[in-house]
């Protein structure tokens, strides 16, 4: 029982540690005038996929592949399903026409690059069962690609962000450090407690680590988005939602997956294809419904083929066990 409240707990601290991480490394940037633009493309990006990041690191570590698949597959699909579904069903999301030709099949491409690392054997007939280092790698020179690409998206727009943009709070150096200290130690706790918990959960119930993984912990590591999406929509912001969503998406894959299977390979679940493809039918789902629209809008009956399509997901998963 002690188990479970602690994974609850893990994931609540998980999500307070990276807000605290990301505030007070931003106001330390800000006070040693780096560019905010550098501060909005970085340490806020990275900050929403932190408790992916730690829950992945913890679950290699511990030689539970199947933990960090889950997670990976699982809050990508709750992203796009569940935050993109409540989000349109708020308030409709005006997509840019940029977003729709580029970052959207950025996004696909990035689920493809994970698919055909996770098949060697079905497109060269060589058996590798994980993803190795060499992955680990291929996936960080797509994730490098993806920031030089979204630095010169902002160079070419001309906007220059100011404090304001990124809502960079100031604090005295004692409150900076204590944030990133407090947030570093409620990270570690946050997310030893989450894999420990899922594990435990998973053996005690008869259920696949992958299960518990992409359904209770994706939605909880998802949370920072789906708060973010609610705000922005209530703000008539949609398309912050939007750009948190897709960037997310790219950072799990590319950088999470990449910087896991550096620590230690990553065992490739014998069932996983089917998550990914369904990932990468819902992603080109969202293209299409953007592509077809007049208004270059994801309207409220889409949203709600969204939430659809994600309870029948969880339904599968959890048929499947």
């Amino acid at each position: 029982m002690i188990e479970y409240v602690l994974f609850l707990i893990g994931i609540l601290i998980l999500i307070k540690g990276a807000n605290l991480l990301v505030e007070g490394s931003s106001t330390l940037a800000y006070r040693m005038k780096v560019p905010t633009l550098v501060i909005g493309l970085t340490l806020v990006a990275f900050g929403t996929s932190l408790p992916e990041l730690i829950v992945n690191i913890f679950a290699a570590i511990k030689g539970s592949t199947d933990i960090a698949f889950g997670n990976i597959i699982g809050s990508n699909i709750a992203n796009i399903l569940l935050v993109l579904g409540i989000v349109s069903i708020i308030s409709p999301i005006k997509i840019k026409r940029p977003t729709i030709w580029k970052e959207i099949p950025f996004c696909l491409l990035a689920v493809v690059v994970l698919f055909i690392a996770s098949n060697y054997l079905l497109i060269d007939k060589i058996n590798i069962n994980s993803l190795t280092k060499v992955s680990g790698i291929i996936f960080l020179c797509f994730f490098v690609i993806f920031l030089y690409y979204t630095v010169n998206l902002a160079k070419k727009s001309k906007r220059q962000l100011d404090k304001g943009d990124v809502e960079i709070k100031t604090h005295s150096g004692r409150k900076i450090f204590l944030m990133v200290f407090v947030g570093l130690v409620c990270l570690y706790f946050g997310g030893k407690w989450i894999v420990d918990g899922a594990v435990l959960a998973a053996k005690q119930l008869g259920l696949s680590e992958f299960l518990i993984s992409a359904t209770i912990l994706a939605i909880g590591t998802s949370l920072p988005e789906v708060i973010t999406g609610i705000t922005a929509a209530r703000k008539k912001e949609t398309g912050l939602a939007v750009g948190n969503v897709l960037g997310s998406n790219i950072f799990n894959i590319f950088w999470i997956l990449g910087v896991t299977a550096l620590i230690a390979p990553i065992v490739i679940p014998q069932f996983i294809n089917m998550d990914m493809i369904f990932l990468g039918g819902v992603t080109f789902l969202l293209f299409l419904f953007l592509f077809i629209g007049k208004k270059h809008e994801l309207e409220k009956w889409q949203g709600i083929i969204f939430i659809l399509l994600y309870i029948f997901y969880i339904v599968f998963i959890v048929i499947r066990g």
